[in-house]
């Protein structure tokens, strides 16, 4: 399930933000800000994708959607939560073509601070420097 949430990310970063991306395996240890989706495949399992950015890569994503220079606190975790919405939705597109098909809830805003969570899969996408972890942890039914 994270390579149709990887396939998506790397769409965003390429055709939203127009530029090429690295995609790692090691967590990032920067102050980052975070938000989750819940979904629900068809087999009723639930899994939460975590989707967090440091400030570098949400300021860019507020700069192409606003064209704001320097966003506040506030705006970038809109930010966050619309990337998370973006991305988790372009993923259940890709996850219907494939045959795999789930229910996305609604985004939610967990923190700003260090990627602490328990998760089963992790990536990390750079741009440059800036950085946005894409997490999936399955959920206790």
């Amino acid at each position: 399930m994270l390579n149709s949430v990887k396939e998506a990310a790397e769409n965003f970063c390429t055709h939203q933000i127009g530029a090429s991306c690295e995609i790692k395996e090691a967590p990032t240890d920067k102050r980052t800000l975070i938000a989750y989706i819940d979904i629900q495949a068809q087999d009723g399992s639930k899994n939460r994708i975590y989707i967090a950015s440091d400030n570098d890569f949400m300021q860019r994503v507020s700069k192409l959607f606003l064209e704001e220079d320097k966003s506040n606190e506030n705006t970038l975790k809109d930010m966050t939560l619309e990337t998370a919405n973006l991305i988790v939705g372009s993923a259940k597109v890709i996850a219907e073509e494939l045959g795999m098909p789930y229910t996305i809830g609604t985004p939610h805003f967990e923190k700003i601070g260090m990627f602490d969570f328990d998760y089963d899969e992790l990536k990390v996408i750079y741009i440059d420097n800036d950085e946005l972890i894409i997490a999936i942890k399955e959920l206790d039914v």
